[in-house]
């Protein structure tokens, strides 16, 4: 096992999470569920709940043997690679028949739980940390891709994406992740697992996985963004379930992206800034792997489309001024 993981007891786990109580249940998995646990911030020990730190504590099903292969994936990726744009991993537990996982705690949850759950106490996330989520999200995977061990992700969408206290975005859950191809080889050949409405179709149809069907995956995720709906809605009218296939030919045509851009995000973006998110979305998009550009070209589009929204504000802001010194 990785040497700068801490293995913990099962006992210490029960100890952190109140015995794995309901009301310390953050959420449910394939793998199993997660708890909110509390830890001293530089021993690790369990502490009483409210001091000490935060963190959360995956455990494994004990029916699935699917569990076990995942909790194992984690470790072997998580514990050998750190980034600021991926979920820490601090330890483990291996205790009989109980597999468990525990991680830097997320406070402000998941990025699919911002997006779709329409909650009345929560602000809809704005044009901006939209776009910063999206650049955070995007410089995690170039990570992977551009690593030395190569990492294939394979299971990118909303929920895998999780948010600290300042919305700056890390992926989390490594369960599914590969070794890239070996030197020569465009692809790896892999049963086909990860998630409907996010699989590139080339994965689907033939369980080849390249680098680039991760990148299909973000173009879903930034049409997710874009829009303010889900991936996959079994309750749109037929056509309309699939996003990708029912929104991807209103991206061609200029006079048409508008119309499908999230309401919420009214007056908050440049046309020009909305115009070439719509594009890079197309091309992260492509039928044809080949096609779709490498996630380090996939950050700097974002950095650019940033830029514009910040001299957006800059310029307002400069007239505003300009305005109010006119008017003394």
């Amino acid at each position: 096992m990785p040497p700068q993981l801490k293995e913990f007891s099962f006992a210490d786990l029960k100890a952190a999470t109140k015995n794995f109580r309901p009301e310390t249940l953050l959420g449910e998995g394939g793998f199993g569920k997660v708890y909110k646990g509390w830890l001293d911030a530089k021993t690790l020990t369990p502490t009483k709940p409210g001091s000490g730190i935060i963190v959360a504590v995956k455990r494994s099903n004990h029916q699935s043997m699917q569990g076990l292969r995942e909790w194992q994936s984690e470790i072997n990726f998580l514990g050998m690679i750190s980034h600021p744009n991926l979920v820490k991993l601090l330890g483990y537990c291996c205790d009989d028949v109980e597999f468990l996982l525990v991680y830097e705690f997320m406070p402000k949850g998941s990025l699919e739980n911002h997006l779709f759950w329409r909650n009345t106490n929560t602000e809809p996330l704005s044009w901006d940390t939209r776009l910063k989520i999206a650049i955070g999200a995007a410089r995690g995977l170039a990570f992977l891709h551009t690593s030395e061990m190569q990492i294939i992700y394979r299971d990118f969408k909303a929920s895998n994406i999780l948010l600290d206290e300042d919305y700056n975005a890390k992926i989390s859950d490594f369960g599914l992740a590969k070794l890239g191809p070996p030197a020569g080889d465009s692809h790896v050949t892999t049963r086909i697992m990860g998630t409907y409405g996010y699989a590139a179709p080339e994965y689907i149809a033939t369980g080849h996985l390249y680098i680039k069907s991760d990148v299909y995956g973000f173009g879903v995720v930034l049409l997710e963004m874009l829009t303010g709906l889900p991936a996959l809605d079994r309750t749109r009218s037929h056509g309309q379930q699939n996003l990708v296939e029912w929104i991807k030919p209103y991206l061609f045509d200029k006079s048409k992206w508008k119309s499908i851009m999230d309401e919420r995000l009214e007056g908050q973006y440049s046309t020009q800034a909305a115009s070439k998110a719509a594009q890079l979305t197309l091309k992260c998009l492509e039928n044809d792997p080949k096609q779709r550009p490498h996630m380090k070209d996939v950050v700097e589009t974002l950095e650019r489309i940033q830029a514009i929204n910040d001299r957006k504000k800059e310029h307002k802001k400069h007239c505003k001024f300009a305005t109010k010194h006119n008017l003394q």
